[in-house]
């Protein structure tokens, strides 16, 4: 895992890695990453018949380890029905309580990856949410990880990479999420097929439509 008492150096390195991949993204890459989060607010608000808001927790609240699909399914079977299924007791009941009326803000750990992924598909013009997953990690460090601990878990860990990214995206002129996201199509893309399980289908599934049928 890397050090969470990052120097300036390191700091920089992660940065520049950030832009690097952002300035390796294609045309079509970069219009898929642009647009990523605002799709999912659409989603998220169709789920809903209209409550983006409460949507997007409920996306959020069911994201831990599943496929954007699989994602998409739970909260719209959730929604439908009533009744949260499918996922470990903790996220079940954030649903529940989302479900119920409470604000996603004052039941999701806003300053981790699910908190910051409802914040990013609430308000894709967020100026400050960053997603920070196992793929956002490996860009800014230049390495991938695959199947080894990242230690995201670690609340200083977190804050070092998701300072990386608002700074790389202060420098492009760009918002944190959109650099997050583009980055997140070139890296998945990259290492499609490798072994590392790295590329779901999470973000090019919700560009191509795959969430929105029946």
């Amino acid at each position: 895992m890397i050090s969470i008492k990052a120097s300036g150096e390191t700091r920089e390195h992660y940065i520049g890695n950030i832009i690097s991949v952002w300035r390796a993204a294609t045309p079509e890459q970069m219009q898929r990453g642009r647009t990523w989060y605002h799709v999912a607010n659409e989603l998220a608000s169709l789920i809903t018949d209209g409550d983006a808001r409460t949507g997007a927790g409920v996306i959020a609240a069911l994201s831990a380890n599943k496929s954007w699909s699989e994602n998409c399914r739970l909260a719209r079977q959730a929604y439908e029905t009533g009744r949260p299924v499918g996922h470990f007791q903790d996220a079940l009941t954030k649903v529940a309580k989302i479900m119920a009326g409470a604000d996603p803000a004052e039941v999701l750990p806003m300053e981790r990856k699910t908190g910051m992924f409802f914040r990013c598909i609430a308000d894709p013009s967020d100026p400050d949410a960053v997603v920070i997953d196992r793929h956002a990690h490996d860009v800014a460090v230049g390495e991938t990880y695959g199947n080894r601990d990242r230690g995201l878990g670690s609340a200083g860990r977190y804050a070092l990479l998701a300072h990386c990214y608002r700074e790389a995206a202060l420098r492009l002129g760009e918002l944190p999420s959109i650099v997050q996201s583009v980055t997140w199509v070139v890296h998945t893309e990259r290492i499609a097929g490798t072994g590392t399980r790295a590329f779901e289908g999470r973000r090019t599934a919700a560009v191509s439509g795959t969430c929105w049928g029946p």
